[in-house]
């Protein structure tokens, strides 16, 4: 961050207080005098809207919620180290009240103010965040990123090349290995490739080695002959058997394989056919085992005719993306030219080599003018409509992103661009998840509020390593997007997050690949820190086979405890909570979740998981009597997993992503 976004106020290293989760100590801040204040020009003032004080200075018109420090920062000196506290993540810098010059455009009446104050009294009962909690999260000092920042027409173009290669994609698969592409399987090769591309697009893979994802070519080879579904009767089961073994004949014989392959494929086809015809009596687990033991037999062979044509889909999509990337890119370039505004031959930001306390990421190019989005209201959802594009959210969570938005955005101090940025930040989740029912929502489960309340209690948890604006408990948290997240609070991607201490909370995406990177950004953290760390760790109990990155974790001399959730006893709220009906919010989980804690000497000391502490979180993790639905927003599997006979799936509902997230 720049210097001008920063103060610094020395305060007694020796004065220490506790934080709010009674874990973290830090510095007292310095409480300036009645008349300081009063000479600075501050007042303090009461705000309707919100029903709770806070301080205006006349002179900047700026406005705060807490009581201004004056100086440019804080200075703590804790367990050896210093750490500085930038005045932006721990203080909202621009929190408009109605009173304030720069109110919103969208609150101009008096109806309107008595409806959202009649909203804020509603919202008190069905909060699913707490944005007063603040972080303890370090970090060194950072320079802006070099994002290119977001813009409703460049979204617009990303959104419609997006749409058009997940067309793409499915065409691929009918055409060539006359099957649906596999469900979500698209949404999960974005996590995948993000682990390793090195390209310029937020979204879209670009720059990947090695080009064939293995996310994607596991999924669709899973799916090859058929897809095996979830059964329930026994002549589904005996139904189910006959396609497979019908699939594979014909595969076999429509494809270049050795004479070998067709030999052990036929035969085996031959005698299921036989015992199918000749045994009426069997069981559905009769019929379940007999279609395990033909797919043993037929798997490897079917599997290396269709390799290359699978491959081939793989690489196909990949290099569309490359080239969808080049022209969202070339157009956000243009757009900015016209604008003045220059993207190379910046000089770099200067930063200092210190601890601060973790911050929003900045973007160091300026923004450009920002188009016009409609805002409208139609019942309890809010509608942003550009160019006949409409997105769409419920009030309580505009209300969320205003809050956000007041706490990180430096930028834009009478939210002019407010809305288009709101815009921008629906649209690229809503293109992330897909346009299926309930499709991605599964990405974006969360953990319930209780949980959230006990991890913050117990363990100082103040952090979520995968997270987005619309689902965050905490104002502090790790986003998949930082161009569009980084104005409502996102640090940016987890796998590029280095922490130096904190209390953190980790519930990736259900991707393996993403969750085996996840373990080692997680254990070089952990190695490299002397100072408290600490890592709670949400993973699907997976166990045939275990994911690797589950093998590891319970490998790992970090490792200072774990548990397991039953599945149908924990729930989870769902991806799509900002604009499905509160009802249908949390739901329960379909599967077993291992809770792992990793930690370091000093984490351990500082947040050890103590038999009391754990009874406590728990009670907060079980459902809390209420009627759920069930499996969720989605009840397919992920790689491996949608493979298996029926009785061995396990759904990937409830999964963070945050991506995730990265």
């Amino acid at each position: 961050m720049t210097s001008e976004n920063h103060a610094t106020v020395k305060a007694d290293s020796a004065a220490l207080v506790m934080s709010p989760t009674g874990s973290t100590s830090q510095a007292a801040p310095f409480s300036p005098s009645t008349n300081e204040l009063i000479q600075a020009g501050w007042s303090k003032c009461w705000s309707k809207r919100e029903n709770r004080p806070y301080y205006f200075n006349r002179f900047t018109n700026q406005s705060l919620w807490e009581m201004p420090v004056l100086g440019q920062h804080d200075v703590i000196v804790s367990s050896g180290f210093r750490v500085e506290i930038p005045v932006t993540p721990t203080t909202p810098t621009i929190p408009i009240s109605p009173s304030t010059p720069g109110v919103k455009p969208w609150v101009n009446t008096t109806d309107d103010k008595q409806d959202m104050t009649c909203l804020n009294w509603s919202l008190c009962l069905r909060v699913y965040w707490d944005l007063d909690v603040q972080t303890n999260a370090v970090i060194r000092e950072r320079a802006p990123a070099d994002h290119l920042p977001p813009h409703p027409e460049i979204e617009l173009q990303r959104a419609q090349l997006t749409t058009k290669l997940r067309q793409h994609y499915h065409e691929l698969c009918s055409q060539r290995e006359g099957i649906e592409p596999p469900r979500e399987s698209f949404n999960r090769w974005l996590l995948e490739r993000k682990v390793v591309d090195k390209g310029l697009d937020p979204l879209l893979p670009s720059e990947c080695d090695p080009v064939i994802s293995t996310s994607m070519f596991r999924e669709i080879m899973n799916d090859i002959p058929i897809r095996l579904s979830r059964i329930k009767y026994k002549e589904e089961a005996r139904k189910l058997l006959f396609k497979y073994a019908e699939a594979a004949k014909k595969m076999i014989d429509s494809r270049n394989a050795t004479p070998e392959s067709r030999k052990v494929v036929k035969w085996n086809v031959e005698d299921t056919m036989n015992w199918l015809r000749r045994d009426h009596s069997a069981s559905k687990e009769d019929y379940m085992d007999r279609l395990e033991h033909l797919r043993k037999q037929c798997g490897p062979h079917v599997a290396s005719v269709a390799k290359d044509s699978v491959e081939g889909i793989c690489s196909k999509i990949y290099h569309i993306s490359a080239e969808y990337v080049r022209r969202i890119r070339q157009t956000h370039l243009t757009l900015l030219k016209e604008c003045n505004i220059s993207v190379d031959g910046a000089e770099p930001t200067a930063v200092q080599d210190r601890l601060v306390y973790c911050y929003p990421v900045r973007l160091s190019i300026p923004s450009p003018p920002q188009p016009r989005v409609e805002l409208h209201f139609e019942n309890d959802v809010a509608c942003l409509r550009y160019k006949g594009e409409m997105v769409k959210v419920n009030r309580g969570h505009f209300s969320k992103l205003e809050l956000l938005y007041r706490y990180s955005c430096i930028d834009d101090t009478r939210f002019e661009k407010f809305l288009s940025r709101v815009w921008c930040l629906i649209k690229r989740y809503q293109v992330m998840f897909g346009s299926g029912v309930n499709e991605g929502s599964g990405l974006q489960g969360a953990l319930p509020v209780p949980v959230f309340e006990a991890l913050n209690k117990q363990f100082g948890v103040t952090f979520e390593c995968f997270a987005s604006p619309l689902n965050c408990y905490f104002k502090q948290f790790c986003s998949a997007f930082p161009d569009t997240d980084g104005f409502f609070g996102s640090r940016g991607p987890f796998l590029s997050f280095s922490p130096a201490s904190g209390s953190f909370e980790a519930n990736p995406p259900f991707c393996e690949e993403f969750m085996d990177a996840m373990v080692t950004h997680l254990e070089d953290l952990l190695e490299r820190s002397s100072e408290p760390l600490s890592f709670i760790i949400f993973v699907p109990e997976w166990r045939d086979p275990p994911t690797p990155a589950l093998t590891r974790m319970e490998a790992s001399r970090f490792r200072r405890h774990q548990m397991m959730v039953p599945a149908f006893e924990h729930e989870y709220r769902s991806g799509s909570q900002h604009i499905c009906k509160r009802e249908e919010i949390y739901y329960k989980s379909v599967h077993g979740t291992a809770v792992i804690f990793l930690q370091n000497n000093a984490g351990f000391s500082k947040w050890e998981p103590t038999t009391e502490r754990i009874q406590e979180f728990l009670a907060a993790y079980k459902v809390s009597g209420r009627s759920l639905p069930s499996p969720g927003p989605s009840s397919t599997s992920t790689g491996d997993k949608d493979s298996k006979p029926v009785q061995e799936q396990s759904s990937c509902v409830d999964s963070l992503v945050t991506f995730l997230f990265f």
